[in-house]
């Protein structure tokens, strides 16, 4: 089974959907046979790489709301992400532009440890209040899930670097009408849009396991004559005398 993620690192219900996801997969019986795999999306593509507004002023700016009602708002994301053991630190959030932080994704990728560093960005965002636009604390978050520095400020100081696999997928996304994140695809036939609930992340694992185990792979159209070979060897059918 395989789950596509699309998802952005300054996304808070990515990361709680990301947790209930990971809680449900924990569970499953045949949690060893499915693979996750993390796409690209960005919330705001002109977002600045240094924003100048607090996350609450960028959230009332955005939704037209006033400061204590984004606090309040926040606040709320914030006892949801506490349900899943994350901690949000919300007054030191710094709002960013966060294409460079998926083109390392996409690097950490063709080394093994894309998984790793999305989970590191995310913590490093939304817990540890970290800058995902400026490359020395994106070489750190590299370096510490393996990846050298040098390594993770070559790819960042080459602006082509990965950009392409980047926008394919958010051209992906654009082609599933993918407007909101996260956004789950598993096995390229069933979705589930946003941070639901463990209980409908484990219900959806298990029900796509057993409706795609009954579903053949494929349709059988060939005709009854017996014209295959195996282990055993061929099987010939006799001729008409």
């Amino acid at each position: 089974m395989k789950i596509e993620v699309w998802s952005d690192f300054v996304c808070p219900f990515c990361y709680i959907g990301k947790r209930r996801l990971e809680e449900a997969i924990q569970q499953f019986p045949h949690k060893e046979q499915i693979e996750v795999e993390f796409k690209s999306f960005e919330l705001d593509p002109n977002a600045p790489k240094n924003s100048k507004m607090t996350i609450h002023e960028a959230l009332a700016s955005k939704y037209g709301m006033s400061i204590d009602q984004a606090k309040q708002a926040n606040a709320g994301v914030g006892e949801q992400a506490a349900t899943v053991g994350l901690t949000f630190n919300f007054e030191d959030m710094k709002p960013t532009n966060t294409f460079d932080a998926h083109r390392l994704a996409k690097y950490a990728k063709t080394v093994g440890k894309d998984k790793e560093i999305t989970e590191k960005l995310l913590y490093g965002y939304f817990t540890e209040s970290k800058n995902l636009s400026d490359y020395e604390t994106l070489a750190d978050i590299a370096e510490s899930v393996g990846i050298t520095r040098d390594e993770a400020l070559e790819v960042l100081q080459d602006e082509s670097a990965f950009s392409h696999d980047v926008r394919v997928e958010e051209e992906i996304a654009r082609q599933y009408q993918i407007t909101g994140v996260p956004y789950f695809i598993i096995n390229q036939k069933y979705a589930i849009s946003g941070a639901q609930p463990f209980e409908t992340f484990q219900s959806a694992l298990q029900k796509v396991w057993e409706e795609e185990a009954k579903t053949p792979m494929f349709q059988d159209l060939s005709s009854e004559e017996d014209t295959t070979c195996s282990d055993d060897g061929c099987s010939i059918p006799a001729k008409n005398e």
